[in-house]
C-alpha cells in the first residue's frame, strides 16, 4: 500500500483543489470512488499503489467543469506526483487511467489502453453514477445545468456519439437511459457486477415510481 504521507498528501490535495465542487463531483464523490476501488481491488490482481493514486485523482479537473477540455486533470495528475516523487511508471499508469475511464470514453472504439487497475477505478467510479447516490447526483447536476426535470416531447438520445454526450442539454431523465441504465452491463469486475445489480433495480424502481407520480397515478 501507498505510505501514509503520500495518501495523506493526495486526500489533502484533492479536497484543497475540490472544496468548492459541484455536490455530485466534489471531495464525497472521490473519496467514495476511493472506498469503492479498495473494496473492489482486494478480489483483483492490480497494483494497489496505482489503484489507489487514480481513485483520488481521477476528478481534480473534470473536463466538463473547464469548457469540455480532457487534457486538465491528466496535467494536474502528473505534476502533483511529479512533485511527490512518485514513481515515473506509476505517474504514468495513474495518468492513463484519469485519460481512459470517463464514460465518455466509452464511444470511442479507437481506444487502446487497458489494464486491470483501469478496470477497477473505473468500476469504482461507475457505481458511484448509480443507485441511490447515482441519482441524488444526477438530480443534483442538472439542478446545476438548470436542467429540465423531465420532458415528455423531448426522447432520449440511445444512439449517442461522444460529441452528443457532451453537448448534450436534455432533461435529467433521460440521463438514466442515455446513461446511468446502460452501466450495469460495462462493469469489468465481478465484484462491481454484484453490487451494480441491486443498484440497477433500485434506478428501475425509482422510475417506475417516478412516471407513476407524473401520470398522477400514485
Amino acid at each position: 500500500m501507498l505510505t501514509d504521507h503520500i495518501l495523506d498528501t493526495t486526500t489533502q490535495y484533492v479536497k484543497d483543489v475540490l472544496k468548492d465542487a459541484e455536490g455530485g463531483h466534489d471531495w464525497f464523490h472521490t473519496q467514495r470512488v476511493f472506498n469503492n476501488a479498495l473494496l473492489i481491488a482486494q478480489t483483483e490482481n492490480v497494483n494497489i499503489k496505482v489503484v489507489a493514486l487514480a481513485a483520488l485523482l481521477h476528478d481534480i479537473a473534470d473536463s466538463k467543469f473547464h469548457d469540455g477540455d480532457e487534457t486538465i486533470g491528466p496535467k494536474m495528475a502528473r505534476q502533483f506526483l511529479f512533485e511527490q516523487n512518485v514513481d515515473s511508471e506509476i505517474i504514468e499508469h495513474v495518468v492513463a487511467i484519469i485519460e481512459n475511464m470517463s464514460f465518455k470514453n466509452s464511444f470511442d472504439e479507437n481506444k487502446t489502453f487497458t489494464s486491470n487497475e483501469l478496470n477497477v477505478v473505473q468500476d469504482a467510479d461507475r457505481l458511484d453514477a448509480i443507485g441511490a447516490i447515482g441519482i441524488a447526483r444526477t438530480f443534483n447536476y442538472g439542478g446545476f445545468k438548470h436542467r429540465a426535470l423531465y420532458d415528455p416531447q423531448i426522447a432520449p438520445n440511445l444512439n449517442m456519439s461522444k460529441e452528443d454526450y457532451k453537448s448534450s442539454k436534455a432533461p435529467t431523465i433521460n440521463h438514466f437511459y442515455e446513461k446511468l441504465l446502460l452501466l450495469k452491463d460495462q462493469m469489468k469486475t465481478d465484484s462491481a457486477k454484484k453490487i451494480a445489480e441491486k443498484r440497477h433495480e433500485f434506478m428501475k424502481a425509482y422510475l417506475k415510481q417516478f412516471f407513476l407520480e407524473w401520470e398522477g397515478k400514485a
